[in-house]
């Protein structure tokens, strides 16, 4: 257990700062020595004076965890963690929102912060979440707690790629990274959890071939100095970059390398996301296994179901409408697409032209093609709201496989013309010539 002179030693050299620079003009050096020594026992004041110097409460310096209002916020804590496991994430912000903050010591409300941050997530409002984290890095920052910055930028950054802001993403977990590296923290798992998501949102960039090489390096490093929660983040990311790659063959054993890691650790969402892509890529690969593909999703879903996002819930949907159909079970694969559209709700998403994509794929399958020339032309509308990505390209290019199957050459042309653009390509023809060599 701790004592009072460890909890000032502690929140000093936390905070940056010398003896003589807590001290200041109220008390001597040698005061706060004595203190540190646990040769003297501070008054109240005294103790209310140091923690206002030291960014805490008087409680916790006296107290620590076991002070009333530290022991009654982190069980509050502990209660919205659990309304998350359970799927209550709106409960777990109402929670977290009533609670008076102002009154515990800063690793707590770090803690209450970030997990109401997840809740906002988790609830799909990413402009609540990057709210929240953005000043809490900004102040982790500024104590030069390194460790709290790369967790609190790792969550940033994923609210940032999942906002599709993927030049801030990078922005914040560079420089984070960068301050890890200075002090000596390469290779720490919170360096390579960071540096695997700041890798995605590279690949989401557009910038392919520095995402390739930058995730060789992370492997070397991981593999020299990772613990099997880092390397597995580092697999699973390495992974995206092969499939988007198109290397199928080498993202599946990344997948697997990575399984095997992440699965020795706690249940958390990453598990169960990385099911989902492994089952994504079972759809994908040569010769596609969509028996397998559900057995990963059926693992991943009770995970997703209460730790997931309403996006991670449409995406698992979209994948099984996929492996559905493709073991001819039409009606189930109809369904899914549906469901999928059904969370998504009316904002336009990339995820919901996906899952147009998915439900017209089912209809046509069912030989309703009229339904399924209206779910391809929902797609393409939606499409075109999108922001250029990575991932409307490859929406792109699906939808123009579907417009060449149907036949419709002239949209099929102008929906391959849109993939490679928002890929970063330019024609080097006009459209209407290519469209005149296709009809003919």
């Amino acid at each position: 257990m701790t004592t009072i002179a460890d909890r000032v030693r502690e929140a000093r050299i936390a905070a940056g700062l010398s003896q003589t620079s807590l001290a200041g003009s109220a008390f001597s050096p040698s005061y706060i020595s004595l203190i540190e020594a646990g040769h003297r026992e501070p008054t109240d004041s005294a103790l209310a004076v140091l923690a206002t110097r030291l960014g805490t409460t008087l409680e916790y310096l006296k107290h620590g965890e076991d002070g009333p209002n530290e022991a009654r916020t982190r069980l509050e804590i502990d209660y919205a963690k659990l309304d998350m496991t359970q799927g209550d994430a709106a409960g777990a912000r109402r929670r977290l929102e009533s609670l008076d903050l102002e009154i515990v010591s800063p690793a707590v409300r770090v803690e209450a912060l970030t997990t109401l941050a997840h809740a906002f997530e988790v609830l799909g409002d990413l402009e609540s979440s990057v709210a929240i984290l953005e000043p809490l890095l900004a102040d982790s920052r500024a104590r030069t707690h390194h460790v709290e910055s790369a967790k609190l930028a790792n969550a940033l950054v994923a609210s940032y790629l999942e906002a599709g802001d993927l030049h801030r993403s990078v922005e914040v977990g560079e420089r984070t990274l960068d301050e890890l590296e200075a002090a000596d923290l390469s290779g720490t798992d919170e360096h390579l959890r960071l540096a695997s998501t700041v890798l995605w949102a590279y690949v989401e960039r557009g910038d392919l071939l520095y995402a390739t090489h930058r995730a060789a390096e992370l492997v070397r490093l991981a593999e020299s100095l990772g613990t099997p929660r880092g390397r597995g983040s580092v697999y699973w990311n390495a992974a995206l970059v092969a499939e988007q790659r198109r290397d199928y063959e080498l993202a599946q054993r990344y997948t697997e390398r990575a399984l095997a890691l992440l699965s020795e650790g706690e249940a958390d969402r990453d598990l169960p996301r990385l099911r989902l892509n492994y089952a994504w890529l079972l759809l994908r690969s040569d010769p596609v296994d969509p028996r397998g593909a559900l057995d990963q999703i059926e693992r991943a879903a009770p995970g997703l179901a209460v730790l997931g996002s309403e996006l991670d819930l449409s995406r698992t949907d979209v994948e099984r409408s996929r492996a559905h159909l493709l073991l001819g079970d039409i009606d189930s694969a109809e369904r899914f697409a549906v469901a999928a559209l059904e969370r998504l709700g009316d904002p336009p998403r990339l995820e919901t032209a996906f899952a147009q994509l998915s439900r017209g794929d089912a209809l046509h399958a069912r030989g309703d093609v009229v339904g399924a020339a209206r779910a391809y032309e929902s797609a393409a509308d939606l499409l075109g709201m999108m922001s250029a990505s990575r991932q409307s390209a490859s929406a792109w290019r699906d939808l123009g496989d579907r417009y060449a199957m149907h036949g419709d050459s002239a949209a099929a042309a102008q929906a391959y013309d849109r993939a490679l653009r928002e890929a970063g390509f330019r024609p080097t023809i006009p459209l209407s010539t290519w469209e005149t060599w296709s009809l003919t």
